[in-house]
Parts: C-alpha cells; structure tokens; sequence
C-alpha cells in the first residue's frame, strides 16, 4: 500500500485509486465546481488520479433537458462525494454549508425539472399523477 508521500512521487502510478487520502483541512474552494468533479469522478483535486486520460471529456448537450439533467447530476455527483468526506470529518463546518448548499440547489433543480419533464423519482411529487406519468413521451432513446 502506498503512503501520501509514495503517492506524490510516484505521480504517474496509476494503481493507487481509491486510496482515502483526505485531509482534515480540506477547503471548500478548493474542489472542483459540481460539473468538473462530476466528469473527473472526484470532487477532490488532491484525490483526482486521471489514470489513462489527463483531461476528461466533456459531455453533449443538445437541449436545455439535456443541460438540466446533467446539471442535476452533477450536483447529486457532489453531494454524494462530500458526504463521504464528512464521514470521515464531520465537525467541518465549511463543508457541511457546501454540502447543504449543493443539496439544496439540487432540490431546486430536480423540481424545476420535473415541472418541466416530468417525474425523475418514483416517490417524486410529480409520479403521483393520473394517468402514470413513467408512460410519458418521447423516451430518453426516442431522439427527435
């Protein structure tokens, strides 16, 4: 196993992912905004290993439903990453405002989405329509 220091002078070993290398002081400006880290897969830019590709692709958007939704899901990316870290240090104060921060915009969106488009969760508040709002269309696949 390797320790931090084997970590950063062995920089281009890509073995060692996965590694729970997070530090107390970590600082909330100094994560990847929602999008960056949800494409890199790491909110943390300390943690980032890039294995085969240095910069990560960036995803197609072809609609403002597509854009919503992949905005959504970088903001449900980042909570779910900060979370773990506030398993790990619970007390940081900072994170836990980040944390409620990016929670609170993803409620935000995730409504103004399914206003729009429909239900995206089955215990949404849009789900509970007549007739079965899961039947609407065009399907994700039926590209128009």
């Amino acid at each position: 196993m390797y320790s931090y220091q084997d970590r950063n002078l062995n920089y281009y070993n890509n073995m060692n992912f996965n590694q729970p290398y997070y530090t107390e002081d970590a600082n909330p400006a100094s994560l990847y905004d929602p999008y960056q880290g949800f494409i890199r897969g790491n909110m943390f830019p300390d943690l980032y290993n890039w294995y085969k590709f240095e910069q990560p692709m960036d995803l197609t958007v072809k609609s403002e439903k597509d854009q919503m939704l992949i905005y959504l899901d970088a903001l449900s990316f980042a909570t779910i990453d900060i979370n773990l870290y506030l398993d790990i240090y619970p007390n940081d104060r900072d994170m836990i405002s980040l944390f409620n921060q990016y929670r609170m915009e993803a409620d935000r969106v995730r409504s103004e989405y399914e206003n729009k488009y429909g239900p995206i969760l089955v215990d949404s508040d849009a789900s509970n329509t007549y007739p079965w709002a899961w039947d609407n269309r065009p399907w994700p696949w039926e590209n128009q």
